[in-house]
């Protein structure tokens, strides 16, 4: 007996407690442990089946596992333990990209190819809210790279302790469910229409990249053969456009101008009012425009792979491809232009560091940010408004008295994040930009915190002030010389399109030049700059060599 405590002393009680703790503590860890790989084992790699449901599934992998390790000595069932759960962390972070991807660019990452792409989200990151955020961004996935397939390595080894220590009990339960996987499989049982019980998602994930990977590898020799097979290789100069001769020619990329612009209910009948109200202003100016639909390689990103795509006329949907078109000599839309004694120019707004990709277009004379000098306040992606980019490429070019000049432009205050808009100014009210800011635009609205719905109202008005402003500087400096080109480069991102949206993007032509339209009255477009449902598509691919066809002798 001690401080009159009968049958034990208070440092039995502290033990006992200390016990207790420790008991409470490894069960709750065995449950996370246990939350943790099921939970990266049922987690789906599509944006668009991100559910509660999703979740509710037997994977058959895990069962294969546990089995595993029970039939396994200590030292075997240790190394599979470790090496299972390697293999699920790596499967983890494939699967986060793949949910990443999904919901921005509507596709599933490249585990060949994306990688680059961390760099250019980085960029982005830095341009649209700033180099604190991006680092902090590049901080979190960093850890998340790391730290996710170490804690889902220790998990399993966690949890090969409790299978081998409950021997009998784990191995009834595995049978149990065994039999249940087998009966929902063969009369597949199914949570949700797109969710069956029986579950090997993981198999056909690593399936589905393994394959991947092999199209990848494949795809650089094919390729390469596709950029040699150039029907228009050849062609003298003097053989290339020649229904253009004495135009400006302009090639305008809109950034994020998708098809749900123009059709979807919730921005077809504001975007479609500035297109009609834009077709009569232009008409009444002696301009007359005919559009259809291209299908973009990409989609709510990756512009750069619609600019190769659109003037090289091959495929571009991905940066290995993209890669071997600037190593080749293939002749781009850009270069026939050039060929056929046409100044080539190019007007890259966003364009802030290196640019190979200046070189092998073959620009005589780019402008690029540094360049066109803007001296007014950021615009979050977009750097500069894109009144401010068409002015100064009037005063620095259009001015000028040479020739045949063509110019490819890039106008991105419709990228995403999509705020703040600029406001359409008087064209000679533009000068350095500086305008912009004592007007008070630009600022900080982008890092305001928005919902979905913010999100698509802020897109359309960003699609409705480039369009407004491409159709006020027709309006205002076209001569009858102009032959003006305007696309979209692919749609906007998911969250602006919903699920399963189509790569179509509208193309128009404007000119007052009626014998230009009738070299193309063969393609079936729609008059007007606004195509209807019924306005052909063609892919992206084919516009290089329809073009010079219907423009050459």
């Amino acid at each position: 007996m001690r401080d009159g405590v009968p049958g034990g002393t208070a440092d039995d009680g502290s033990a006992g407690a200390g016990r207790a703790r420790r008991r409470v503590a490894a069960g709750l860890t065995a449950v996370l442990a246990a939350l943790l790989v099921l939970v990266v084992l049922t987690m789906p790699y599509d944006f668009g089946r991100l559910t509660p449901a999703a979740f509710v599934r037997i994977p058959l992998e895990a069962l294969l596992v546990v089995a595993l390790l029970l039939a396994l000595p200590q030292r075997g069932s240790r190394l599979v333990a470790t090496l299972a759960g390697v293999a699920l962390g790596l499967l983890g972070l494939l699967k986060l990209l793949d949910l990443g991807f999904t919901a921005a660019l509507s596709r599933t990452f490249d585990p060949v190819l994306d990688w680059a792409l961390l760099d250019e989200g980085f960029a982005f990151l830095s341009e649209s809210y700033g180099r604190p955020a991006a680092i902090g961004v590049a901080a979190i996935v960093a850890v998340v790279l790391v730290g996710l397939p170490v804690l889902v390595t220790l998990s399993v080894r966690r949890l090969r302790r409790l299978v081998v220590g409950h021997r009998t009990g784990t191995t009834r339960v595995v049978a149990a469910l065994v039999v249940i996987w087998v009966a929902c499989a063969a009369f597949d049982v199914r949570v949700t229409p797109a969710v069956p019980v029986a579950d090997t998602s993981a198999t056909t994930l690593a399936n589905g990249h393994g394959f991947q990977v092999r199209l990848r590898l494949d795809d650089r020799k094919t390729f390469s053969s596709l950029i040699e097979a150039d029907p228009f290789r050849d062609t003298p100069g003097d053989q290339l456009l020649t229904a253009l001769r004495g135009k400006n020619v302009v090639v305008a990329f809109v950034e994020s101008y998708g098809r749900d612009a123009v059709e979807d209910p919730e921005f077809a009948p504001q975007v479609g009012a500035v297109l009609d109200g834009g077709t009569s202003r232009l008409g009444a100016a002696g301009f007359a425009a005919q559009s259809g639909f291209l299908t973009s390689p990409t989609f709510g990103g990756g512009s750069w792979l619609a600019h190769d795509t659109l003037l090289s006329g091959l495929w571009i949907d991905n940066d290995q491809r993209h890669r071997t078109l600037l190593a080749s000599d293939r002749l781009t839309l850009n270069g026939a232009f050039r060929r056929a004694s046409w100044q080539t120019v190019g007007v890259m707004p966003a364009v802030s560091r290196a640019w190979p990709e200046g070189s092998f277009f073959g620009y005589q004379r780019f402008y690029d940010a540094k360049a066109l000098a803007y001296r007014g306040p950021k615009f979050s992606f977009g750097t500069m408004p894109d009144q401010y980019t068409l002015a100064s490429w009037q005063r620095l070019e259009q001015t000028k008295p040479d020739g045949n000049v063509m110019t490819e432009l890039a106008l991105v205050s419709s990228h995403a994040p999509w705020t703040p808009v600029p406001p359409l100014l008087d064209w000679a009210a533009v000068g350095d930009g500086s305008v912009y800011r004592a007007a008070g635009a630009g600022g900080s609205d982008d890092d305001r915190r928005r919902n979905t719905t913010q999100i698509r109202a802020d897109y359309r008005t960003t699609i409705e002030y480039t369009l407004n402003t491409l159709i006020s500087y027709v309006q205002t400096y076209g001569d009858d010389d102009l032959v003006f080109v305007f696309l979209g480069d692919h749609q906007p991102a998911a969250v602006v399109t919903g699920e399963n949206a189509s790569h179509d993007v509208p193309i128009t032509i404007i000119t007052k030049d009626r014998a230009v339209l009738d070299r193309i009255s063969g393609w079936g477009w729609q008059d007007g700059l606004k195509p209807g449902p019924q306005a052909p598509v063609w892919r992206m691919d084919t516009f290089r060599d329809r073009f010079l066809t219907a423009f050459g002798p």
